[in-house]
């Protein structure tokens, strides 16, 4: 071939790179051109739901597109995280959901996913410890007459594991359990909604729920708050005691968190996350989740990441330790 031959084409595919990059660059600078859609993999009502409800409306009133909530319950959350697992990088998908949950399924189930390798992490939104709460009919006010209760009952109680079984709910009455040497029931929910449904009803009897969508219920004098699962005391549920109180060293919670498909450009992913820390900072929004008692939770991209697999085997040793099953 002739050198000038050569060098044409050398030039020819340069001047393709080179013309690629700055569309790529357009593109992400003009980000959302399109509807955004979040996809919840739980019922509408509970904790993921309400913090992507409260996003959806400030993002589109920032960014001037819509941004849908999509409700896809099931399989513990892993039914709407395989959907976005394997939707197109191109920053128009998210999930909005309780990482805990996320963390604690490789331990438990055959995932059609892999957790670390199919999911770029954008931003933690929020943390709201669990509160430990009793159908009104449960005749306790504390955890110590809780746990007596249930000793007396010998299994007859009937847990709600509000986000199926293997969810972080699920895992935290199973420790509560175990460390106080009670047995009761599991029943699996797909979310926290349909399950204070229930325990309003009195279908079932206890359970630990995230305290954003648990809350407005006890407020509204529908069920008996007994304790959170925070490391201390929250403000807003003023003497409320901690189960460690109880049960030293006893934590849990929902931490919610919104991430994309892997391979999502980075420049989307940092723009998101940049907007994401400016609602959660709104002191509408912060009075907001006060109110609901969820604390909001900022990390960058990376720092999510280095959560998430510091996670993953914590939540492992404790499915196996504990014996767990998803069964």
């Amino acid at each position: 071939m002739k050198p000038n031959t050569m060098t044409r084409l050398l030039l020819g595919a340069l001047t393709g790179v080179i013309g690629f990059l700055p569309l790529c660059a357009l593109a992400q600078a003009h980000y959302p051109s399109k509807p955004i859609k979040i996809i919840v993999p739980f019922p509408a009502g509970g904790t993921s739901d309400v913090l992507a409800r409260i996003l959806g409306v400030k993002l589109t009133e920032a960014w001037g597109q819509p941004v849908v909530v999509e409700n896809r319950p099931g399989s513990s959350g892993n039914l709407g995280a395989d959907v976005v697992a394997k939707s197109a990088p191109d920053g128009y998908t998210f999930a909005l959901m309780d990482v805990g949950n996320l963390v604690i399924s490789p331990a438990l189930f055959k995932l059609p996913f892999n957790v670390q390798n199919d999911f770029a992490p954008v931003s933690m939104v929020a943390y709201s410890p669990h509160l430990l709460v009793v159908s009104s009919k449960v005749p306790a006010n504390t955890t110590a007459e809780l746990i007596n209760y249930a000793k007396g009952q010998k299994g007859k109680m009937n847990y709600a594991a509000a986000a199926g079984m293997g969810s972080a709910t699920h895992l935290a009455g199973v420790v509560f359990a175990k460390r106080s040497g009670i047995e009761w029931g599991y029943v699996p929910y797909k979310g926290g909604a349909q399950a204070m449904t229930d325990l309003m009803g009195g279908q079932v009897d206890v359970t630990f729920n995230g305290m954003v969508a648990t809350y407005p219920q006890v407020k509204a004098g529908k069920i008996k708050l007994i304790a959170v699962s925070s490391s201390k005391r929250n403000s807003q549920l003023g003497d409320v005691p901690t189960v460690s109180e109880t049960l030293p060293d006893f934590l849990t919670g929902s931490w919610q968190g919104l991430l994309a498909p892997t391979g999502t450009p980075k420049a989307i992913i940092d723009k998101v996350n940049a907007e994401v820390l400016k609602i959660t900072a709104m002191p509408d929004v912060k009075e907001r989740l006060v109110n609901l008692g969820a604390e909001p939770t900022s990390m960058s991209p990376i720092d999510f990441s280095k959560w998430m697999s510091r996670e993953i085997p914590a939540m492992a040793k404790i499915v196996k330790d504990e014996k767990i099953t998803a069964d």
